[in-house]
């Protein structure tokens, strides 16, 4: 798809993978969306790079339609959905004082998982009612798995089950919608320089980088930017989730 004057919205896009994305998108020419709950700092980041800043909360209805809606008024309807919103977590299913929290489990699930299948349903069903672009798309949708959706570590049930169900829903989803000229793809990232990893110490930081094969350093937010841009522009890749990870495969712990 031809980037040039297209609406796209990014969930997450106020900081991380997603502020990353939102600029390569809008540097290609993309009437850019940044969508998320975090008003302050997502304005900051739209501001930088002159797009909107629109409040939405993934796991919620309500909020994700009128959030499109905006979006809708000001960049037209959605081609491109890049669902970059999550949240990490470290809990043992069963610690030190007794089993992990339902609440806490259910609440990495909700926002990761079914805030991705949110934001995929109501924005598919507007692509399908557009008229497709001259080759023959109506639109584009990638959304973040995690390398712990295949090698999820000691104390990463939630994550990596919230991040599993992502990769698993990919290909159904590419598959019901291929009949639209809608391509649904995912990106599984590394150990990226996120504010996910911002609590750790630089020691840890530098141990981790040495974990990784090639090259030995944590990604790049622009690099995952780079791989979503290439996936939206070629029409072939469909119903993939791709690594992005310097051939890193994480230890149980």
């Amino acid at each position: 798809m031809n980037l040039k004057n297209v609406s796209s919205v990014v969930t997450g896009g106020a900081s991380g993978l997603g502020a990353a994305t939102a600029a390569a998108l809008a540097a290609a020419g993309s009437r850019v969306a940044i969508l998320d709950v975090n008003n302050e700092l997502a304005k900051k980041t739209a501001d930088a790079i002159g797009v909107l800043a629109i409040h939405c909360d993934v796991t919620e209805e309500g909020s994700v339609k009128n959030a499109l809606d905006k979006t809708n008024e000001q960049n037209g309807v959605v081609r491109i959905l890049i669902n970059c919103a999550g949240v990490g977590g470290s809990s043992r299913i069963v610690g030190k004082n007794g089993p992990m929290s339902l609440t806490s489990f259910e609440s990495v699930v909700r926002i990761n998982l079914i805030g991705s299948f949110n934001m995929m349903r109501l924005v598919a069903e507007r692509m399908i009612a557009s008229e497709p672009t001259t080759e023959n798309e109506r639109g584009v949708i990638i959304s973040t798995v995690s390398v712990a959706a295949y090698e999820g570590q000691i104390g990463q049930a939630a994550y990596a089950a919230s991040k599993g169900g992502i990769a698993s829903l990919t290909l159904p989803a590419a598959r019901e919608f291929a009949q639209f000229g809608i391509r649904v793809n995912a990106i599984a990232p590394g150990l990226f320089e996120t504010p996910l990893l911002d609590e750790l110490s630089e020691e840890a930081k530098k141990s981790l980088s040495a974990s990784i094969p090639f090259p030995k350093r944590l990604g790049m937010p622009t690099e995952f930017a780079k791989l979503a841009l290439h996936i939206i522009e070629n029409t072939y890749v469909n119903g993939e989730v791709i690594r992005i990870d310097g051939a890193l495969r994480m230890q149980s712990k």
